[in-house]
């Protein structure tokens, strides 16, 4: 029943639905549920080619009984400003954090990013996401260091000299460019097989259409991200208000 919890017998459908290789979607549609609850139930029982009906079943019991637990600490948990949902709200933070484990992100650096994409400040202390995630400290270290790594965050220290963890949009902006330069060494390298395997070759032609094909996403990423950038920081015209030209803004 949608917005009922999966029953053991919807998870042993949803491990064959797997193994027939079905999409989420139609073993969403033969279970009437949302594709978004059997996308979450996959991702977090580890994914398309390990999940396990019954493996699945336990930890979800043993999740359910952690929050039981836990519920008396509920006031450790992220201040909810402007009346938010804080049922809906942690509802949300699972999808996201889902999409970003589909994304390839390891499961600690994708609850930490989801904390700091949902925070209205956009940063938060070590101990504001231990607090929250109810991890330990090295975890939250651990998962910091790799998006840092990845230029998803940066580090900053606050007035009280605490160290705080930031996600903005020049982070994005960096990241996004740091792929491509990733991508421009891989057309580097290709094309050193080009040479070295000869031109007129099955390999050397493979390797050549490797590089133009990643040359070309490369410019065209590097140019819309330079472009988002400007728009993004270009702040919003009121409605009605005139073009640079003198020609009144569309809505």
């Amino acid at each position: 029943m949608p917005g009922s919890r999966l029953t053991q017998q919807e998870r042993q459908r949803i491990a064959s639905g797997l193994a027939e290789s079905l999409a989420y979607a139609e073993i969403a549609r033969r279970l009437d549920r949302p594709t978004s609850t059997i996308t979450r139930e996959v991702m977090r029982n580890g994914g398309p080619t390990a999940y396990r009906a019954e493996l699945a079943h336990r930890a979800t019991e043993r999740r359910a009984r952690r929050r039981t637990t836990a519920a008396p600490r509920g006031s450790e948990s992220l201040p909810q400003p402007r009346g938010r949902d804080a049922e809906a709200l942690t509802e949300y933070e699972e999808t996201l954090t889902t999409v970003l484990l589909a994304s390839g992100l390891p499961t600690m650096a994708a609850r930490v990013l989801t904390c700091l994409f949902t925070s209205d400040e956009g940063s938060l202390t070590a101990a504001d996401l231990t607090r929250h995630l109810q991890v330990s400290p090295a975890s939250v270290s651990k998962a910091i260091a790799f998006l840092a790594g990845q230029s998803l965050v940066r580090r900053e220290r606050d007035d009280s000299r605490r160290e705080r963890y930031v996600v903005d949009d020049d982070l994005f902006y960096q990241a996004t460019i740091a792929s491509a330069r990733a991508n421009d060494q891989l057309v580097t390298v290709a094309r050193q097989g080009v040479a070295l395997l000869g031109p007129d070759t099955p390999a050397a032609a493979r390797l050549e259409n490797i590089a133009r094909f990643l040359d070309f996403i490369s410019e065209n990423i590097t140019r819309a991200a330079e472009q988002a950038r400007d728009i993004l920081r270009t702040a919003p015209r009121a409605p009605g208000e005139n073009m640079p030209d003198g020609e009144p803004a569309r809505d």
